[in-house]
C-alpha cells in the first residue's frame, strides 16, 4: 500500500567535487555534482537550510563492508600518488578505469561518507537526493569501473545499523551494479531491481540471474526508449516494491542511460528517470536518491538537478532563468569526440524532449517472465 512521506528533503554535497578529476583523459573528467549544486540554486531551489556538506568517512566508517587492507592501500596511493604493481594486481588501483589522482580515497570517501550520513538521518525518516553516491560497482577489496567505494551498499549497511530492514534498492543505471548485487546476494530483507543495457560491460545481471532470491535484473537491448521504461516501472518496478513492503527505498539514478551519455546506447529521455523518482517516493517514508553513471555533464546536471525539483515538488519550467542558463552556458567538455557543438537547449532546458517509441516484443516478453517468475501474473 503506497503511503504519503512526512518528512523534511535534504540535499548532500561537497566542494571537493568541483576541482576534483579523475584525469584529463578519463569519462569522469567532467564536472557533475557541482553543476547540480550550482544549478539548483542558481535557480532558487537549494537553500542553506536543505544543504549538508558531507563529511568524509574514516577508516572504521569504511571497514563497515570495506576491507581494512583495500582501505590502507587505498591511502596508500593517495599518500604516495603511485601503486606498486603487486597493488595493482591485488586491488585494481592504478588502472585505465581506476587510476592514481590527487584525491583518489578522499573523493570517493567524501561520496561514501554521505552515504553513510544518509542512512543515519534517514532512521527518522525524510527524503534525501546525494547525486555525489551511486558509485555501485565498488567491491570489498578491491576498485571496479571507476567505483573505489561501493556507497550505495555502506549506505543500506548504515541503514541496518541505525535499525531499518526492509530495504529496496532499485537501480536504473546503464551499467548492472554488480557491487550491490555481491553484497546482498541472499539477504532476504533487500530486494534488488535493475534495468541495465545487455552485452555492456560489466556483463552481469542476466534475466535468470537472482542473486539468491534477492535480485530482479532486467537486460534490456540499445535503444531502449521512454514507452519502454514506462512499461517496466508499472508492471515490474512499482509492483515489485509495493509488495515487498520496504521501511527505506534506494534509487540510484544513474544519467548513463540518457540517449546522450558516450558510454551507454539507450535512448531514454531524463523524463523517464523523473517519472520513477516521482513514482517511488510514494512507497516507503524513508527515500534515498543516488547519482551514479553520466559522463555527459549537461545531461547529468540537467538530470540530477530536475531529480532535487521532483523531490520537493517543485515545477520544473520550460525555460530556465538566466542564472541557471549562465550554469550549464559555463560548462567545458574537453575531449568531447562528438564532433558538433551542443544543442541549444542543453542551455536553456532541464527537461529533454519526451523520447517515445514502440516496445518492441523483446521487451514485453522479458517482462512477462520475469513477472510470471515474481509471480506478478
Amino acid at each position: 500500500m503506497r503511503v504519503s512521506r512526512p518528512g523534511e528533503t535534504q540535499f548532500i554535497g561537497a566542494e571537493i567535487y568541483r576541482g576534483s578529476s579523475y584525469g584529463s583523459w578519463h569519462p569522469l573528467r567532467v564536472p557533475r555534482v557541482s553543476t547540480v549544486m550550482d544549478l539548483a540554486r542558481a535557480l532558487g531551489w537549494l537553500g542553506a537550510a536543505q544543504y549538508l556538506t558531507s563529511p568524509r568517512a574514516k577508516p572504521a566508517a569504511l571497514s563497515l563492508w570495506h576491507a581494512p587492507d583495500y582501505i590502507a592501500a587505498l591511502q596508500r596511493a593517495e599518500a604516495r600518488q603511485a601503486v606498486t604493481e603487486a597493488e595493482r594486481a591485488r586491488y585494481g588501483l592504478g588502472t585505465h578505469s581506476n587510476p592514481v589522482f590527487a584525491q583518489v580515497y578522499r573523493r570517493p570517501a567524501t561520496a561514501a561518507g554521505g552515504s553513510l550520513l544518509a542512512g543515519e538521518l534517514l532512521a527518522r525518516g525524510g527524503v534525501i537526493h546525494h547525486p555525489a553516491g551511486g558509485t555501485h560497482h565498488g567491491l570489498k577489496d578491491r576498485a571496479n569501473g571507476f567505483c573505489y567505494l561501493n556507497d550505495p551498499v555502506l549506505g543500506m549497511l548504515s541503514m541496518r545499523r541505525a535499525g531499518i530492514r526492509r530495504i529496496a534498492y532499485i537501480d536504473i543505471d546503464a551499467h548492472h551494479p554488480d557491487g550491490v548485487e555481491t553484497a546482498f546476494a541472499g539477504d532476504p530483507e533487500v530486494l534488488m531491481i535493475s534495468v541495465h543495457e545487455e552485452r555492456r560491460w560489466p556483463f552481469t545481471g542476466g534475466l535468470d540471474d537472482v542473486a539468491g532470491g534477492a535480485a530482479v535484473n532486467l537486460p534490456v537491448p540499445r535503444g531502449f526508449n521512454d514507452s519502454e521504461m514506462a512499461l517496466t516501472r508499472e508492471t515490474l518496478i512499482l509492483p515489485l516494491v509495493d509488495r515487498f513492503a520496504p521501511e527505506a527505498v534506494v534509487l540510484q539514478c544513474g544519467a548513463d542511460a540518457v540517449e546522450e551519455d558516450p558510454l551507454a546506447r539507450l535512448s531514454l529521455s531524463n523524463n523517464a528517470h523523473w517519472e520513477i523518482v516521482a513514482a517511488l517516493r510514494l512507497m516507503a517514508p524513508r527515500y534515498l536518491v543516488l547519482g551514479g553513471g553520466g559522463y555527459n555533464p549537461w545531461s547529468a546536471g540537467r538530470l540530477w538537478t530536475g531529480v532535487w525539483a521532483v523531490l520537493n515538488g517543485i515545477e520544473i519550467p520550460d525555460r530556465l532563468s538566466p542564472e541557471g542558463e549562465a550554469v550549464l552556458r559555463a560548462l567545458r567538455w574537453e575531449g568531447d569526440r562528438r564532433g558538433k557543438a551542443p544543442p541549444e537547449h542543453w542551455f536553456t532546458t532541464l527537461r529533454d524532449r519526451p523520447r517515445p517509441g514502440p516496445v518492441r516484443d523483446e521487451i514485453r516478453d522479458r517482462l512477462a517472465r520475469l513477472r510470471q517468475r515474481e509471480g506478478l501474473c
